[in-house]
């Protein structure tokens, strides 16, 4: 059993972690793509906003959704 636990945990430590999706430079895309890259942009912008606000107030992993998807409800209804 330990040789199996080993081999898991080496190929944990192997792979790389996730990267986060860059943010949409709306000017890099073509033309008739533009409105729609600045309206991703404009939400990348909010969401990370939101995510920010939660690792600030410290929320628990398992409250981070729930306190995301309110931050943004409460930001759409703003704007």
């Amino acid at each position: 059993m330990k040789p199996v636990i080993f081999i898991a945990a080496i190929a944990l430590l192997a792979t790389a972690p996730g990267r986060s999706q860059p943010l949409v430079d709306p000017n890099k895309v073509a033309p008739e793509y533009r409105e729609a890259a600045e309206k991703r942009r404009a939400e990348q912008l909010r969401q990370r906003e939101c995510a920010l606000k939660a690792d600030l107030e410290k929320v628990l992993l398992r409250d981070r959704t729930a306190f995301l998807n309110q931050c943004l409800e409460t930001t759409a209804a703003k704007h």
